[in-house]
């Protein structure tokens, strides 16, 4: 790397690391605590790239952005912060900004974005769009939370597509906030002043829905919400109603908890469909899969509840462990029903972990089992798996002894999964599963299962 940075935290450990790294490779480095300071250097022509904290002392990083573009046109900037919402990431890249990393950062992830940023000659400079005090309000109390690389990934895919005319098919499990990304992604965009139309099967019926549908967007958004329920007839509908688009067309955007790949190998999802909204897809990930932003997003529900009149709640130490280790089924929708029901019930300021346990003893423990194919129960998957098994021996039987070897196939993951969820505890194991200690032991050794007893990290 060769150049001059400009790093702005005022965070003395970030500055050093930065700086070390920096220097190590190649760049020559100012670094300092203060927003002043750096517009200073800037405004003297020093610095070939600026990498500066949001939350400064003396103000605010992502404010300083068109100020600094508009001294010096072509400088990137790299916005380095330990806020957590999509706003920031939208904030960021309204403002122009060349980058935007999360903390707390991987340090050999940010310095090969900074050297991308130093390979820059030059860069338009784009005007700064402020976001409209209505939609800026929404965007923060939306539930879009997370400081997990999987949200934050998230958050810079909707901050780079919200302003291209792509379509988008937002993805995930019922629950996960799919809607609200579609949302965020128009409130953001240069069409947030025109009409977000979401459309169900009943809005495409009759020859004039879908011409009724386009006229009520007036070229805003149009979402398909649970595209992959819609049936074949409304399908057909909506590859000619997409066909059929002109100069000034709506945005399109779909959101999908089945698999549409695996519904297109059945013949449930037209081909022609899935690759017209399919411009760019954007992954929810599962609550349980983002187990770090579950303690935020509880906090973020507390505080929305609080702000409506309810009487301030915190969640005790214990209450916290166990609500970090629930399964959450129904995602972030289960997470922000159960605060609110906690804030209700609750009778102290602190809740305890018992009234969690109280609450969540009343929660499904699963949503049903689903196959590859998001919509589908397992039952049904197994079920043509067992007749490809069977279809594949030409009309024969499959040699005798099926029923034990099924079992087993099933009950050897079943058992690791399960052992491997409860820290190799077989006690603990096997009264998840349901059966006798004794009972897990036979199947372990019967089964060749090898058991490792470690420490649970949740």
């Amino acid at each position: 790397m060769d150049g001059t940075v400009l790093v702005a935290d005022d965070d003395r450990t970030i500055r050093t690391v930065l700086t070390q790294a920096l220097t190590r490779a190649g760049c020559k480095v100012h670094a300092t605590s203060s927003l002043v300071t750096l517009m200073r250097w800037v405004e003297e022509g020093k610095g070939d790239l600026v990498i500066s904290d949001v939350i400064m002392p003396d103000g605010n990083g992502i404010e300083q952005i068109p100020r600094i573009g508009a001294t010096r046109p072509g400088l990137p900037v790299i916005v380095i912060s330990a806020q957590n919402t999509i706003m920031t990431a939208i904030q960021a890249a309204e403002a122009s900004a060349y980058d935007y990393l999360p903390k707390p950062f991987d340090l050999p992830d940010l310095m090969k974005r900074a050297a991308r940023a130093l390979d820059v000659k030059r860069r338009a400079q784009v005007a700064a769009r402020a976001v409209v005090p209505e939609a800026r309000e929404r965007g923060e109390d939306l539930p879009l939370v997370g400081r997990t690389p999987a949200m934050q990934g998230l958050y810079r895919l909707v901050a780079k597509v919200m302003n291209t005319t792509l379509p988008v098919l937002v993805t995930g499990e019922s629950g996960t906030g799919k809607s609200l990304i579609a949302r965020a992604v128009h409130d953001f965009s240069d069409r947030r002043s025109l009409p977000f139309v979401t459309v169900t099967a009943a809005d495409l019926q009759g020859v004039e829905g879908p011409s009724q549908v386009v006229a009520r967007a007036r070229g805003g958004s149009i979402l398909f919400d649970e595209v992959g329920d819609l049936p074949e007839e409304a399908q057909a509908r909506v590859v000619r109603m997409l066909d059929s688009f002109g100069e000034g067309a709506p945005r399109i955007m779909a959101t999908s908890r089945a698999d549409l790949n695996v519904r297109m190998e059945s013949g449930r999802f037209r081909e022609d469909l899935f690759y017209r909204l399919s411009g760019v897809t954007i992954s929810v990930p599962a609550l349980r899969e983002r187990v770090d932003d579950i303690p935020l997003l509880a906090e973020h529900f507390l505080g929305r509840a609080e702000k409506e009149g309810s009487p301030p709640r915190r969640l005790s130490s214990g209450a916290l462990d166990l609500v970090r280790t629930y399964s959450w089924p129904g995602n972030v929708r289960q997470l922000e029903n159960v605060i609110r029901r906690l804030v209700v019930t609750s009778g102290e300021e602190e809740v305890a972990k018992a009234e969690v346990e109280a609450v969540l003893g009343h929660q499904p423990a699963m949503e049903p089992l689903r196959g590859g194919d998001g919509g589908e129960p397992l039952m049904g998957a197994v079920a043509k798996h067992l007749r490809r098994y069977f279809d594949l021996h030409g009309g024969m039987l499959p040699p005798a002894g099926l029923y034990d070897r099924i079992l087993r196939e099933v009950e050897i993951p079943l058992i690791e999964i399960a052992l491997d969820a409860t820290a190799g505890n077989q006690a603990r194991c096997a009264d998840l599963l349901g059966i006798n200690r004794n009972t897990l032991r036979k199947k372990i050794t019967d089964l060749d299962i090898r058991v490792t007893r470690r420490r649970k990290l949740m």
